[in-house]
């Protein structure tokens, strides 16, 4: 079930792309998180008009996952794998997937519009705005959209 009250203002996107959202900021959800028990937070980030180089570069994609996890202090649990496919130009392009010890971490990097879609998953909360602002800045992107769901 989506809950309104739990997604995050994009980063540079105006509000006007997702009418009828309330606004709430990540320590907000951070805090419900806690509060309500919740099984885990789901954020959602697409970051566009991403570095074509950093995005399609297996060791930098892995790099990427290092990092973040370290900012978040989140343990990976085996190796990133890191797969560069697609018929379809139009979805060609690396994927990710990193086990942590409380969920995962996936991403589909899209060569043809130089797109990052990245899916965190945690049982632990996390602040979605950090992994928003991190990854914009990795992967060089000029526009990001975050949006945040409480699993219950």
């Amino acid at each position: 079930m989506f809950n309104q009250e739990t997604a995050v203002a994009p980063v540079g996107v105006g509000p006007e792309l997702l009418s009828g959202v309330r606004w709430v900021d990540a320590e907000e959800i951070m805090e419900q998180a806690v509060t309500r028990s919740v099984w885990g937070m789901a954020t959602s980030i697409d970051i566009y008009h991403c570095d074509p180089q950093t995005i399609r570069d297996a060791d930098k994609i892995r790099q990427f996952v290092v990092e973040l996890c370290d900012l978040i202090e989140m343990k990976r649990f085996g190796e990133t794998q890191v797969v560069n496919f697609g018929e379809d130009e139009r979805v060609a392009g690396f994927s990710m997937v990193q086990l942590i010890e409380t969920s995962l971490l996936s991403a589909h990097f899209a060569n043809q519009s130089n797109t990052t879609y990245l899916d965190v998953f945690s049982c632990k909360p996390y602040d979605s705005n950090v992994v928003a602002t991190f990854a914009q800045k990795f992967f060089g992107g000029t526009e990001c959209l975050v949006n945040v769901n409480l699993r219950y």
